[in-house]
């Protein structure tokens, strides 16, 4: 490893990598390369590299036995870089629009406040709470006349997504961040008396005949799903009726099957319940009682499934006064004092966030690394395994590397080398993706189905002896 060059990548990686009980010697088969940095007072592309990192490393853990031993692992810190703001290029076509015309940062009357308003419920609750149109001007002007806590707890209270701009210290004496102090960055726990399921492993395409389903959102989770599935996972995407997620689904579908069940009535919680029982990992960025509340908590989740691979995610973690809050990774950084730390070092006169949404990006990662690593465990004990993290939990790891220098020189400009060969027909158009951000000797890293809309298949297992057929070219990741 290039501990010398890249010293807080490594650290990063060490940080992953022991929080999913992987053993520090491991990190030993990684080598990071590629200098700059995204413009940031963190450590943001040393984030993205450990991370991208702690995933690889475990897929190569996975891998091991059948390979005989621990591949190498390379990291490019720029690509890595890029994959956090998007891999997807479209060609002729493009992209929604990120963020909801109403949603942003607003001043209040004492400070500031962000409104999370791309979900049309959430945005619903806002404009409820401040008794305005959907007009721009007419919320700030609004939003000036409220307090910025009062204005959080109202718009949570109507079940909205708020957050004030608090600095770290504010974070850290309020009685979430002071629980959060305490929280693990990924707990993790066994299951005696579990069952052992599939634990073939093919050379090239690792997690091949390994089913994931995935019950996850926006970001965070759909990172570390497309991860597996770029490792040959038969990832299935559960999504409710009519959901949608423009300008998400596009980048963060690549590689799975996407199908909608209505979990509100028992045929579609049945099926749920089906495919859970059949399947090897299960990762869900819920609430932390949104799954008890449909039935499946997490007794009933392992009666189902007793050698269940269970990895979760939630905004500001388990415990603590806003355990159930929902949150996104743009209020995390408001509220844990990411934004006000930008806002003040660079001298901005507005919250100032990271350049790419790093929490979400390197939870993602490290999810996939936690359900890889209770792959490995449970393939030596039998053992069904557990793990969870949160965004928040993230946000303190980020700020624990210390401050960075935001003038720092930057990646050089994107070319037609940072693209994988091939053309990627998605649902949308013709694309192109970024090269893999990280190499494994020996393996195949690619999406085998492209980008497609949510609701596009049927909710059911592929056959062991069936893999998708790709219409994309395969992004070999061989040294």
């Amino acid at each position: 490893m290039n501990a010398s060059l890249f010293p807080r990548s490594e650290w990063f990686l060490r940080q992953l990598w022991s929080a999913a009980q992987g053993a520090p010697d491991c990190c030993d088969a990684v080598d990071f390369s590629g200098s700059g940095d995204l413009p940031s007072v963190y450590a943001v592309s040393d984030l993205a590299a450990g991370s991208v990192a702690a995933a690889m490393l475990a897929l190569s853990e996975w891998r091991a036995p059948s390979h005989g031993s621990l591949g190498r692992v390379e990291v490019d810190r720029r690509l890595a870089s890029m994959w956090f703001a998007s891999s997807l290029r479209p060609m002729g076509w493009a992209l929604p629009p990120v963020w909801d015309a109403i949603a942003g940062d607003y001043r209040a009357s004492d400070g500031w406040i962000r409104l999370h308003t791309n979900a049309p419920h959430h945005r619903q609750a806002a404009l409820a709470v401040l008794g305005v149109p959907a007009e721009r001007d007419a919320v700030a002007n609004a939003v000036a006349t409220w307090s910025a806590e009062a204005l959080e707890r109202a718009v949570v209270a109507a079940n909205g997504c708020a957050a004030v701009m608090r600095s770290h210290q504010a974070w850290h004496e309020h009685p979430h961040g002071h629980t959060l102090d305490q929280a693990p960055l990924l707990a993790c726990r066994q299951f005696a008396n579990s069952l052992s399921s599939r634990a073939q492993c093919d050379d090239k395409r690792p997690l091949t005949g390994i089913r994931v389903l995935d019950l996850t959102r926006i970001i965070a989770g759909p990172v570390a799903t497309r991860f597996l599935a770029a490792a040959g996972a038969d990832v299935l995407r559960i999504d409710p009726p009519n959901w949608h997620e423009p300008g998400a689904e596009e980048e963060l579908t690549w590689g799975k099957r996407t199908a909608r069940l209505d979990l509100k009535t028992p045929a579609g919680l049945a099926t749920l319940t089906d495919l859970m029982a059949e399947a090897d990992v299960l990762v869900h960025g819920y609430r932390s009682d949104a799954l008890d509340g449909l039935g499946l908590g997490e007794a009933r989740r392992r009666a189902v499934n007793p050698g269940l691979v269970e990895v979760a995610l939630d905004a500001y973690g388990w415990d603590g006064p806003w355990a159930t809050r929902r949150g996104f990774d743009s209020l995390v950084q408001m509220s844990c004092g990411i934004a006000e730390a930008g806002m003040r070092l660079m001298e901005r006169e507005r919250p100032t966030p990271l350049p790419v949404q790093a929490l979400d990006h390197a939870a993602g990662y490290l999810l996939a690394c936690a359900a890889l690593r209770g792959l490995s465990e449970r393939r030596q004990s039998g053992q069904g395994w557990q793990a969870r993290t949160s965004l928040a939990s993230v946000a303190e790891l980020l700020k624990a590397a210390g401050p960075c220098d935001p003038t720092l020189p930057g990646f050089g400009a994107e070319t037609e080398v940072d693209l994988a060969e091939g053309i990627e027909h998605t649902g949308w158009g013709p694309a192109r993706r970024l090269r893999p951000p990280a190499a494994l000797t020996g393996v195949d890293w690619y999406g085998a189905l492209p980008a497609r809309p949510l609701g596009s298949d049927q909710p059911y297992w592929l056959s062991q002896t069936t893999a998708p057929a790709s219409n994309v070219c395969s992004q070999s990741i061989n040294n």
